[in-house]
């Protein structure tokens, strides 16, 4: 511990204990923490997005439009889920649609070509989606291979055996009883029951990122690995886990890849990855590592996928559509740099009074 940092319960000389220096990230106010926040921008952009689209778009206020954006985005919010924590730790994992198109061909092949129960089938894969996970977690944590590098290269991998597998030929014919489940509506909603297993995966990220030790260590890793390691925290193993959480996912979107379009073909869920790297990066998640948090990020895929939707109602083109988002994506990475460059240049008073905590009776 450096001489300059206080240790706690202590003040340092000429504070009173009441107003003791805290640490740079609780500086600010507590309404201020919470509500000045990359995560609560987004989340307002989506409200305020959302209202318009409700109220000037012609039909996206449908008793469809939600059913189907869910049922499109389903895809993107379970694997958004592992990628934020990967993302947080200062890695990437680019093979996740790859291991979408894998898992969604093995599935493909025991339920149609080996008479393999469904059920089955699906546990099938999202075991191989796992097993594509802990080969790029290893070469990762502990062969110490860069992420970026090693997910290109599996991206291939696993898109090429996923063709090799399937060739040309696309499998279809999949049990009805499982194509109708995931359709499925919640009572008489416009919400697909498949939000139910998205609510359940989402609360025990939530779980394992903002309220157990394994989440702290994440964190970590992000801000510096070397200290990361000397503090406790086994980063190779945290590394491998989290990859394997991402491919596991991967897989079971797979499954429900082949049962939203009752298909299973090798070029399948092509720039499915970029999608989901943009959602995380919109939601707040630092592409540095070190900080992010789910909700921010489940309302980033959100907000892509009403824009997108407003925007398809309208008429308007795949490629404006992926120019707006992508130009709102740059605006949300520029932005608290430019909002850091702003403060850096503001008197010392008024930085003083938006940050000074108030005194305690």
């Amino acid at each position: 511990m450096s001489a300059s940092t206080p240790t706690r319960g202590t003040a340092p000389v000429g504070l009173s204990k009441g107003e003791a220096r805290t640490y740079a990230s609780y500086a600010r106010p507590a309404w201020q923490r919470w509500l000045l926040t990359r995560e609560t921008a987004v989340i307002l952009l989506l409200v305020v997005v959302f209202a318009w689209a409700t109220s000037s778009v012609p039909n996206f206020d449908g008793p469809l439009t939600l059913y189907y954006l869910f049922l499109d985005l389903m895809p993107i919010l379970l694997i958004a889920l592992p990628m934020t924590l990967v993302i947080i730790t200062g890695e990437i994992d680019l093979s996740v649609a790859s291991t979408v198109v894998l898992t969604s061909a093995v599935t493909g092949l025991l339920t149609i070509d080996a008479g393999w129960g469904f059920g089955q089938a699906a546990l099938v894969a999202i075991a191989v989606g796992a097993l594509c996970g802990l080969f790029n977690g290893f070469l990762v944590g502990y062969v110490g291979l860069p992420s970026l590098a090693v997910t290109i290269g599996t991206l291939a991998l696993y898109r090429g055996i996923a063709v090799g597998l399937l060739g040309t030929e696309a499998k279809t014919g999949f049990p009805d009883e499982w194509t109708d489940r995931v359709k499925e509506r919640i009572g008489e909603t416009s919400y697909p029951q498949v939000l139910v297993v998205f609510g359940v995966l989402a609360v025990v990220f939530v779980l394992l990122l903002h309220f157990s030790g394994f989440g702290r260590g994440v964190y970590e890793i992000g801000l510096n690995d070397e200290a990361a390691r000397f503090s406790g925290v086994d980063v190779a193993r945290t590394k491998l886990l989290l990859f394997v959480l991402a491919g596991a996912v991967s897989g079971l979107a797979g499954v429900y890849y082949t049962l939203r379009y009752d298909l299973a073909r090798g070029d399948a869920a092509n720039g499915l990855e970029l999608q989901v790297i943009a959602a995380v990066l919109l939601g707040g998640v630092s592409i540095f590592g070190g900080r992010g948090a789910l909700h921010g990020v489940v309302a980033g895929v959100l907000l892509i996928g009403v824009i997108s939707s407003a925007m398809r109602l309208q008429g308007e083109t795949e490629n404006v559509t992926t120019i707006v988002i992508g130009l709102l994506l740059i605006a949300s990475v520029v932005a608290p740099s430019f909002l850091s460059w702003v403060s850096g240049r503001l008197p010392a008073g008024v930085k003083g009074a938006l940050t000074r905590r108030p005194r305690r009776s």
